[in-house]
């Protein structure tokens, strides 16, 4: 079990109430009900979600609640078009893709390719994202390149989280306790505290412990186990008329357990070096198509440790006809991430982790000594400053934001000192080849059967230090003509990139010989088996990029409640560096699987580019009772930064702007108000990826070999909304719905291991029961609520992997049927 001393991450705490209306709570006017009016700040401004011409999701503090949305990784089976899967090594880092657009994997020297903003700051890395969300008032998912006012690395789309700011009007404090199944206890605070009449605090306090689905019947600690802490503080002072000043200060701090994957199918394709502990592999891994609910590590298992923090500064000043904004902020995180890639049996013959570990060889690498106890680690500090102008003229026929903005950071991936990574015992049919490569006089002082082991240690790190500089535009103009139903907006951002990385790196693998005399010695790995790989000793690698996003969009108000678009978006995603690249550089000659690819990692690898084209409608009909919204889109996705494994290796990876690719679909978005008090809704999104162009180093085009991955055909959303009675103490609720996310390929190199990846689809049916508005004192209110998650008790695949050592497909599970309690109690 994790230990509850040791707090974790969140970006701070719920306030319980929304002060701007939820995006799907329906209200009275004229005698029935309506759609209320959602706004959102997706263009860099408020205004209403049904004149925004994105295609966009918006979640208001209510309906997080109502869908059980409590972090980033919540959203993805609640977005229709949007995936999200843990990193295989950290429960903390997410792989985002929107439209099929997204990483494969996390790297600090390489960006993601939907943008992340809290508050309207960027947070550059994909590490500790998973992080429980504290203090929220809005979340937002836009959908397509976002290049114009949210610049690089929105590729795919952005995501907006927004925090509720401190109010000086009156003082207001709301607390939720959850309790639920696997020892579920979360609590959450916020107190608002008017201090003046232009000046508020608010202070909000967020607890979380559970425990994981898999037991670990090995030694240390629980798969799954989490335990967090998280602080939020806010100021508003109301300094005159016109301007505001808000500060913002957030901490998280998580310890948590990764889960263990889960070996499907035993190895029968090519694993390198692994193919000569194979059956020793197999032989320690137990295997199964279901979930489990018990496995083991293969050494002690260690928690991982995450902590994150942040400050902003917003200034806003307002003008007659225009506002200036002013958004600085510092983050920092430290992400320590302890993982266990072993078969599940528990054997300590067969490790895949970074534990502590002795032997013979572990003791000539590091002086004699075991290796230690190394979690690797990830950390970053980032600044970055934007000012703004927005604003209206001729009679607001006229509307324009414009921007500068700078961002630094500088960070890295710690894996020091030198430590175990893999150890097994070989096959006895492959020691009579490997003796056959060793020195004659080392065999004949060699054991009569006795079998080999092989071992190998890494000690690397990686550094970065990034710069982004951009200006930005965009107008929009409303003609004096056709009763002024026409809208004509144009976009630029120019950008500059400047990328610099350093790689440390040092592998070395061992053969652990027993000789006549029971003694034992190590032996490097002869060449004919390891292969060949670089050593990195302070390799430093730069480059800069330049780019010009343009956007254009035409929108049409049909009638006064129904608008038609048309846009054209463009973004791109930044380039970089590969640390899993074995070469140095081009100069490196061939690599292990005897290719000579022409570069390495001091040649990184240029920006991709994606074009999109949109046409979509956002109406309301039936005096608001009924909401259609849509969007159909074509985009053009090239330089793609594909990567793929080389032969014969576990890890070592090639990456370089290889690639084409197209992807089409549909996004639809209704809710129905058929009769007084019920809403029904449905979100649907189709999607048709494919990759049109790739390019090998003899001019090939292998497009065919290259699937597109997290990018499911259908995905969906059906919900159903119900206020059953509405007595004189309060109110009672129904909200139901199913999720649902088609089958997709999670990370795979090549086409033809594709099927060793596919992920099934899967739908998850989620109840919650409320009795709201309980009358608690004089000014108080209570809210109680039985809910539950994944009711079928439905088994599913989060992600899949096929290059595991033991394993052609290994996965990990999401989470089994939970079931719990909210309490509710708001002061206003």
């Amino acid at each position: 079990m994790v230990e509850p001393e040791a707090p974790l991450p969140t970006i701070a705490v719920e306030p319980l109430r929304p002060e701007a209306p939820p995006p799907e709570a329906p209200r009275k006017r004229g005698g029935g009900m309506q759609l209320e009016e959602i706004v959102v700040t997706a263009q860099r401004k408020e205004a209403s979600l049904q004149d925004t011409p994105i295609s966009i999701e918006a979640f208001g503090a209510e309906k997080l609640e109502l869908r059980g949305i409590g972090s980033l990784e919540d959203l993805g089976s609640n977005v229709p078009s949007m995936v999200i899967e843990p990193h295989p090594l950290s429960n903390t880092t997410l792989r985002i893709t929107i439209r099929g657009v997204g990483i494969t994997d996390s790297q600090v020297t390489q960006d993601p390719a939907v943008g992340i903003y809290l508050d309207g700051v960027y947070l550059a890395r994909s590490v500790g994202l998973a992080l429980d969300l504290a203090d929220i008032e809005r979340m937002e998912v836009l959908r397509g390149p976002q290049g114009v006012l949210y610049g690089r690395n929105s590729t795919g789309g952005a995501v907006n989280v927004i925090t509720r700011r401190p109010d000086p009007s009156a003082f207001s404090m709301n607390h939720k306790l959850t309790i639920g199944d696997r020892n579920l206890l979360v609590g959450k605070s916020s107190f608002n505290l008017p201090l003046s009449d232009d000046f508020a605090v608010k202070l909000a306090l967020l607890a979380r412990q559970s425990d994981g689905f898999v037991e670990n019947t090995g030694e240390g600690e629980d798969f799954g186990d989490s335990r967090s802490l998280g602080l939020r503080f806010d100021a508003r002072w109301l300094a005159s008329d016109g301007l505001t000043v808000d500060y913002g200060y957030d901490f998280t701090d998580l310890k948590y357990v990764n889960y263990m994957f889960q070996s499907v199918l035993k190895p029968e394709t090519n694993h390198g070096l692994a193919e000569f502990f194979k059956p020793y592999a197999v032989a320690n891994t137990v295997y199964s198509s279901s979930r489990l609910e018990r496995m083991a590590s293969g050494a002690p298992m260690e928690a991982s440790t995450a902590e994150v923090s942040g400050h902003t500064l917003t200034l806003t000043q307002k003008f007659d006809s225009f506002d200036l904004k002013y958004i600085g902020a510092y983050r920092k995180l430290e992400d320590s991430q302890y993982p266990d890639l072993s078969g599940g049996k528990g054997d300590t013959g067969y490790r895949i982790d970074t534990n502590a570990y002795d032997s013979a060889a572990a003791r000539m690498v590091n002086g004699g000594q075991p290796t230690p106890l190394v979690i690797p680690t990830t950390f970053q500090d980032q600044w970055s400053h934007e000012l703004q102008i927005s604003g209206n003229a001729w009679d607001e026929r006229l509307s324009y934001i414009a921007g500068l903005y700078y961002f630094t950071e500088e960070g890295g991936e710690d894996g020091g000192p030198m430590h175990h990574i893999q150890s097994a015992t070989v096959d006895p049919q492959q020691t009579d080849f490997i003796f056959s490569l060793l020195p004659a006089p080392l065999r004949a002082l060699l054991q009569n059967n006795a079998l080999p082991r092989l071992s190998a240690y890494w000690d690397y790190l990686y550094g970065i230090k990034n710069k982004a500089y951009a200006a930005y535009g965009q107008i929009s103009f409303r003609p004096d003509m056709m009763d002024r139903r026409l809208n004509f907006t144009v976009g630029l951002r120019a950008s500059r990139d400047e990328r610099y990385a350093i790689k440390d790196f040092i592998q070395r693998q061992y053969l652990e010989l027993r000789l006549a005399d029971a003694s034992l010695v190590a032996v490097p790995v002869p060449a004919a088996i390891a292969g060949s790989s670089d050593d990195f000793n302070g390799v430093e690698a730069s480059v800069e990029y330049d780019d010009l996003s343009p956007s254009a969009n035409v929108q049409f108000n049909l009638t006064d409640m129904a608008t038609a678009y048309l846009s054209y978006s463009t973004a791109y995603k930044s380039g970089g560096f590969n640390t899993r690249d074995p070469q140095v550089s081009a100069a490196s000659g061939a690599a292990s699987d005897g290719t000579n690819y022409g570069f390495g990692f001091v040649e990184g690898f240029k920006p991709e580019r994606v074009k999109s084209w949109e046409l979509g409608l956002k109406s309301e009909w039936l005096e608001r009772a009924l909401r259609i919204n849509g969007a159909a889109f074509y985009s053009d996705y090239t330089d793609m930064q594909t990567n793929f494994l080389i032969s014969g290796t576990i890890s070592d990876t090639k990456s370089r702007n290889a690639g084409r690719a197209r992807m089409t679909g549909l996004e639809l978005e209704t809710a129905f108000i058929p009769a007084q008090n019920l809403m029904l809704g449905l979100q649907y999104a189709y999607l048709d990826a494919r990759v049109l162009e790739v390019m090998d180093i003899d001019g090939n085009n292998v497009a065919h070999l290259y699937p597109f991955i997290s990018a499911p055909r259908h995905s969906g959303v059906v919900f159903a909304d119900w206020t059953v009675a509405q007595p004189s103490w309060g109110e009672l609720r129904a909200y139901a719905s199913w999720n649902y996310i088609g089958d997709r390929t999670g990370f795979v190199i090549t086409e033809e291991r594709r099927g060793l990846t596919a992920i099934d689809g899967y739908g998850l049916f989620n109840l919650r029961l409320m009795a709201n508005n309980i009358r608690f004192g004089e000014r108080g209110t209570l809210d109680v609520a039985l809910w539950g998650k994944n009711l079928l008790d439905k088994e599913y695949e989060l992600t899949a992997i096929d290059n595991l050592p033991q394993a052609d497909r290994a996965v990990l599970w999401g989470d089994p049927r939970s079931i719990g309690m909210d309490f509710v109690y708001r002061f206003e």
